[in-house]
């Protein structure tokens, strides 16, 4: 049943190209279908799947993992369904009547602004360092995405005008203002710092691993890991936080959802209404220590 191959790759350039998602997003969607072939690989061919056959993927999936995972799978085979109805390949799409359950919003995980202040107290000992402190203050600066920061070239700095050139999800362009502290800093990486991590073959990216190529997220998580280690942050953290922290501290200092959602490269400003939950406990703390009946 070699259908489920060719598809795969065909459905793999579809998101490429036509929806113009990034290979992190294409390759989830991949993932999640490697799944789904997985299982009706050697029991049917694709074009005789049927809606009771999906019921049963969908329970057997459900058995095995948590309501959002599979939140995440029904959404990733209803977009393989409306590419292969796209494609004639199939007539009706077995899974259209598959419903993406709400799932609760949880709060994003943050840092105070002391424990940021302590996760960018970077010690400059080296290019490295100085890269990374760069790094660290231009996410915290301007909200960006992991997939954001390390797919940045040079071109995108404009170190004059104190603006970084964004380009978002669905390849959206975006401007972004730069704090003083992340402007410093990436003057010093850019200036005295960058060319020294640049090998024989020359690069556009903004920041350089080992290697002379753009660093990867991976590579990024574990600076950004290593750095809250050294710092004595004990909380969990990810590239996220710093965007989380961002856009939350915005909040706190009066920005309105609005602002932040343009910053952040909201589509849609439900996707930043989450972080008044934030303000909203924030509320309740100051209420309780000011209010003299508060306690």
């Amino acid at each position: 049943m070699g259908d489920y191959d060719t598809k795969k790759e065909d459905f793999r350039q579809y998101l490429l190209l036509e929806k113009k998602y990034s290979n992190n997003t294409a390759n989830s969607y991949i993932e999640d279908l490697e799944t789904f072939i997985k299982y009706f690989k050697n029991k049917k061919s694709l074009k005789n799947i049927t809606r009771a056959d999906i019921n049963n993927y969908i329970t057997n999936l459900s058995n095995n993992l948590s309501a959002k995972s599979v939140s995440r799978h029904i959404s990733s085979l209803k977009t393989f369904y409306k590419y292969l109805l796209l494609d004639n390949y199939v007539t009706s799409s077995p899974a259209a009547h598959l419903k993406v359950p709400k799932l609760a919003k949880t709060l994003p995980k943050t840092l105070s602004e002391e424990e940021v202040d302590k996760l960018l107290n970077v010690n400059l000992t080296d290019d490295y360092s100085y890269r990374n402190k760069a790094m660290l203050e231009l996410m915290y600066s301007s909200g960006l995405r992991v997939s954001e920061l390390i797919n940045l070239k040079v071109t995108d700095i404009d170190l004059t005008m104190n603006l970084v050139r964004v380009y978002g999800k669905g390849s959206k362009e975006r401007i972004v203002p730069l704090g003083d502290y992340a402007l410093d800093a990436l003057k010093e990486y850019i200036n005295s710092h960058r060319g020294n991590l640049l090998k024989k073959t020359p690069s556009d990216y903004l920041f350089l691993n080992s290697r002379g190529t753009n660093m990867t997220r991976q590579a990024f998580f574990k600076i950004i890991k290593k750095q809250a280690f050294m710092v004595g942050i004990k909380k969990e953290i990810s590239p996220h936080t710093l965007r989380h922290s961002f856009a939350s501290h915005l909040l706190t200092h009066g920005a309105d959802l609005r602002t932040i959602g343009e910053l952040l490269g909201h589509a849609d400003v439900s996707s930043t209404q989450i972080y008044t939950h934030l303000t909203n406990e924030k509320l309740k703390e100051n209420y309780v220590e000011s209010h003299p009946h508060g306690k």
